[in-house]
């Protein structure tokens, strides 16, 4: 990937841009823009998107879609259940970075099957989950222990635990992980270039709620 000229533009603007762009899919009334011919070619010599988003790798999630995007406009992310693991943070910080990026957003969503798979880990009579997947639910498992409030070594009753609680807790802390893990983006947050928001999205009625905010929007 090379490096672009940075979009001219503020973090409110591009956190604007977007819930622009996600009303018209909540609408039904995308312009579907950027995804022409012209706009292809032009963007073989370098890219410069205006957000770099981090979500969910479920495949409701597809991010261009959601905030009626195009070719360029958004650097994207994505893992099961949005874990901040290390190649997160590497390619959010080359957003950040390179690219020039003046928002981040992580996106979570309800009825996720990592969370759910994260709250039935913890009951008394789990079956050990694969290694790679465990590596992924064990993040989630601190947001599940909170809302159940239970502590560290008790078993825990899925059918007591809201996951959409659990949910939004782990957003916020995935928030949390990325400002704290990463100087680039704590730095860019500082001098007042860059904001992280932290959102969820309403599978039915297509909506990216806010949720958290880091820096000025």
């Amino acid at each position: 990937m090379s490096q672009a000229t940075p979009p001219a533009v503020t973090p409110a603007e591009a956190w604007r841009e977007l819930r622009r762009g996600n009303e018209r899919f909540v609408a039904g009334t995308p312009s579907h823009p950027h995804q022409d011919v012209e706009r292809r070619a032009s963007l073989a010599a370098g890219q410069a998107p205006k957000v770099a988003i981090f979500g969910c790798a479920d495949s409701r999630l597809s991010a261009e879609i959601i905030f009626d995007l195009g070719l360029g406009d958004a650097f994207v992310v994505r893992n099961a259940g949005q874990v901040a693991t290390e190649s997160v943070l590497g390619s959010l910080e080359y957003a950040v970075a390179v690219l020039g990026v003046p928002l981040v957003l992580v996106l979570g969503h309800d009825a996720c099957g990592a969370v759910q798979a994260s709250i039935d880990s913890q009951a008394a009579d789990a079956a050990p989950l694969p290694p790679h997947i465990r590596s992924l639910t064990d993040r989630i498992v601190p947001a599940v222990r909170r809302v159940a409030g239970i502590g560290a070594d008790a078993p825990v009753a899925p059918s007591d635990v809201d996951a959409g609680y659990v949910g939004r807790e782990h957003l916020r802390d995935t928030v949390s992980e990325l400002v704290a893990g990463s100087e680039i983006i704590s730095a860019a947050i500082a001098e007042g270039r860059l904001a992280v928001v932290g959102a969820n999205y309403r599978l039915r009625e297509g909506r990216a709620e806010t949720d958290v905010v880091v820096g000025t929007v």
